[in-house]
């Protein structure tokens, strides 16, 4: 079977990632400085031919046939010293070119006329050296009028000054082999720092994996708190997770408790009139009565672990349609006590969980409002705070015209089974249901007097999720 290909692990693609971009961006600036160093040479190069041929200039004179007369003291002993790399040429419009001692030997490039004022710098440009080998020169080369001639015409002549390129390309060897050792050793360096950072930078992820895998083998209950805020999102929605299955695994354990606590009675009848040997038409009766008890408790504990339980990232849920469905249908069962129910809900209001808890909290919340009413009933639903990255909360609040609840009752009210008031019919476990979902969520619940209706008010703060 051939092997699954696996993508690059994050710090082998960041350790790839910034090497060819410090490698590219050391190539880059070596070739700028390269560059740069060249050009400097070449433009030192002009400017020193081009001081030569200003002091030749300055020291040459002509006889009155024209002829060239060359000064005693060259700018540079090297001109009178043949083949030595540094050579001058002085051109004249209708004579023979004088050249320096230096010139005589080497095969050096024809000079040719200038304007007068103009300037040229060529080169590398191929000669033959004395020695018959080839060579190369930078050459400069200025035209100039000589002023002082006794005719009225004017005598242009150019000079050139020649160089041996070997000291500038062996300036250039030496600066590239310091260039390119000095970028080798740095790039290294960089290399090795790089990895380092890399490795430093990346501790928080092997630190929350190291976490993860000491959740995974039951060591630690939760990821810790402190992390970069980049990872923050990840381990709370890891430790979301996890509260999540833990709080699922428990209300199951739960609900089996329970279930199997509520089929005692029952099951304890049934021996018992079996023991006593019942008759059969008494006994079938029994039997009926006491099936349909358990059937009673097995829906109850299946609806109450389906609405305990609840999606961690659900899609947001719109409040006001599954409120409308609740209302027609308790308008119609409470239509002899004419209560009307208003809406204050907030069109940005959701309900970020599942559906099913979302009609339990409406539909018991309103069950019990219409229950104790006398004419209106109020249902608000408001966004609730928001932090950044995280979705914003929710408040529910349902309040009646009713009697109340008086403070001290509250806690008792809110007790499976117990009901505000034994005449009045119910089985005491709507708003105990509503208080396991609002928990499930994280979320509160107050009951309260109601300063708008008189009655009693049930507000519900579900927080920011993530």
């Amino acid at each position: 079977m051939a092997e699954v290909w696996r993508p690059r692990s994050l710090a082998a693609r960041q350790l790839l990632a910034a090497s060819l971009g410090l490698i590219a961006f050391l190539a880059l600036a070596g070739y700028a400085l390269d560059r740069a160093f060249v050009d400097t040479a070449e433009t030192n190069q002009r400017q020193r031919l081009e001081s030569f041929a200003l002091a030749y200039a300055a020291d040459t004179d002509f006889d009155i046939a024209g002829g060239i007369i060359a000064p005693d003291l060259p700018p540079d002993p090297r001109f009178d010293r043949p083949g030595s790399g540094l050579y001058a040429a002085i051109a004249l419009a209708d004579a023979p070119a004088w050249t320096s001692m230096s010139a005589q030997g080497p095969r050096l490039p024809e000079p040719s006329m200038l304007a007068p004022g103009e300037t040229s710098f060529d080169g590398p440009l191929p000669i033959v050296q004395i020695n018959g080998e080839a060579g190369q020169v930078y050459r400069y080369g200025k035209g100039f009028v000589w002023p002082e001639r006794s005719t009225a015409a004017e005598f242009p002549y150019t000079i050139y000054v020649m160089e041996d390129t070997r000291q500038v390309q062996a300036q250039i060897t030496v600066f590239r082999r310091a260039l390119w050792g000095y970028m080798s050793i740095g790039g290294a360096v960089l290399l090795l720092l790089q990895l380092v950072v890399l490795r430093w930078s990346l501790w928080p992820l092997r630190r929350v994996i190291a976490e993860l895998k000491r959740v995974q083998r039951g060591v630690a209950l939760r990821m810790s708190e402190r992390h970069p805020r980049e990872l923050e999102p990840l381990t709370d929605s890891i430790n979301a997770f996890i509260e999540s299955e833990r709080e699922n695994l428990d209300r199951q354990r739960n609900t089996l408790a329970d279930l199997a606590h509520s089929l005692k009675t029952p099951l304890a009848v049934l021996r018992t009139r079996l023991d006593d040997g019942a008759p059969a038409g008494e006994l079938r009766e029994e039997l009926d009565i006491q099936l349909r008890r358990m059937n009673g408790l097995v829906s109850y504990q299946l609806a109450r672990a389906a609405s305990g339980g609840h999606t961690l990232f659900a899609a947001p849920v719109e409040i006001e349609a599954h409120a409308e469905q609740i209302v027609r249908g308790l308008e119609k069962i409470y239509s002899s006590k004419g209560v009307i129910c208003e809406f204050d809900i907030d069109p940005q209001a959701r309900f970020h969980g599942e559906s099913g808890d979302l009609q339990e909290l409406l539909g018991n919340l309103l069950e019990n409002a219409f229950k104790w009413a006398r004419r209106r009933v109020l249902l608000t639903a408001h966004r609730g705070p928001a932090t950044t990255n995280r979705r914003p909360g929710l408040m529910l609040a349902v309040d009646d015209d009713g009697p109340g609840i008086a403070p001290e009752n509250v806690a008792q009210l809110l007790q499976r089974g117990v009901r505000g008031d034994e005449r009045v019919q119910g089985h005491g476990i709507g708003l105990a249901i509503v208080q396991d979902i609002v928990h499930g969520y994280r979320g509160e619940m107050e009951v309260s007097s109601s300063a708008e209706l008189g009655g009693a008010r049930f507000e519900i703060k579900l927080p920011p999720g993530l």
